[in-house]
């Protein structure tokens, strides 16, 4: 089964859960475009979630998803508003699905978790998962350290179900190439935040725009907590700190409410620009369906194009 029908979507495109960014207007956005639209429920209660949720169904009847992130405390609470909202696609990140993949199940809910290596796609299949997000280094936010082209192949070799490809793919060349590395749908995070339906402030969305190619660095990989972001004032900082070795929670008051600073109130210099290293491939701000179908069609030309000699 392909991942367009195990969704229940047109194109193979899923849109990356981006904490206190993938909320309603982005997701339905998406969704409606023919793509698969997934809430990211990172830092909210059950009742936001249920109100989300609401919120994306006012907006779209085609099929959306929500992400959780495993190490929240109330991921209980929350698969109870998925279930009784009738969501019917989980992604996964942040820990073990293993004690709840029987309720998903048993709730008819297709569920993704999203992986950085072999071994643990292999581990999310053998747990009942439908399919997997190999997702590498070129993404944005949390991280792990393969870059997506030497991942992908080896993740596509290790397991039978489906794998989605993630990291570094910005438009249909990306997608192209992640389909002749044999990934048969693709997640994208970065690209979406300079659309018109995206709901973050419009610094942050200049602030890709004016990317280049090298502007974004990982920090946190020391403590175990890798994040790429793009750099600024906040970001060389919390680098300098790392360089002296300080504690732990001198870095974590650094980066306190950091998130939020950027997305909603535009601060772009103290607070966290997560964006993956496509930002330097990023030129315009254009409507969510109008980019997913110049994807779409460069993704259909690239591969019709493609000869090897």
């Amino acid at each position: 089964m392909s991942i367009t029908e195990l969704l229940h979507i047109k194109y193979p495109i899923m849109q990356g859960a981006m904490a206190q960014i993938a909320k309603a207007p982005l997701v339905a956005a998406v969704s409606n475009a023919g793509g698969l639209g997934i809430i990211a429920s990172g830092g909210m209660s059950g009742e936001e979630l249920r109100a989300e949720i609401q919120k994306t169904k006012a907006l779209t009847d085609k099929p959306f998803g929500v992400n959780l992130m495993l190490m929240m405390t109330n991921i209980e609470e929350l698969t109870t508003v998925i279930i009784e909202e009738g969501v019917k696609v989980v992604t996964t990140g942040a820990g073990t699905p293993k004690t709840y993949m029987p309720i998903w199940k048993e709730a008819g809910i297709t569920v993704i978790p999203v992986v950085p290596s072999v071994m643990i796609a292999r581990k999310m299949e053998q747990l009942g998962a439908d399919a997997v997000v190999a997702e590498g280094t070129e993404a944005g936010g949390h991280v792990g350290e393969t870059t997506t082209m030497a991942l992908l192949p080896q993740v596509v070799d290790a397991v039978s179900i489906p794998v989605i490809a993630a990291g570094g793919i910005g438009d249909g060349r990306g997608i192209a190439a992640a389909f002749a590395l044999g990934a048969q749908g693709v997640q994208i995070g970065t690209r979406f935040l300079a659309t018109d339906e995206c709901p973050v402030h419009e610094n942050f969305k200049l602030a890709c725009l004016k990317a280049k190619d090298r502007d974004t660095v990982v920090t946190g990989r020391r403590n175990g907590a890798p994040v790429r972001s793009i750099k600024n004032k906040m970001i060389k900082e919390y680098q300098r700190l790392e360089d002296e070795n300080v504690d732990r929670d001198v870095l974590e008051e650094l980066t306190l409410g950091s998130l939020r600073k950027a997305v909603q109130e535009g601060d772009t210099e103290n607070g966290s620009v997560m964006a993956g290293q496509i930002t330097g491939m990023i030129t315009e701000i254009k409507p969510v369906d109008a980019l997913i179908q110049e994807m779409m069609t460069q993704a259909t030309e690239t591969a019709s194009a493609l000869t090897i000699k």
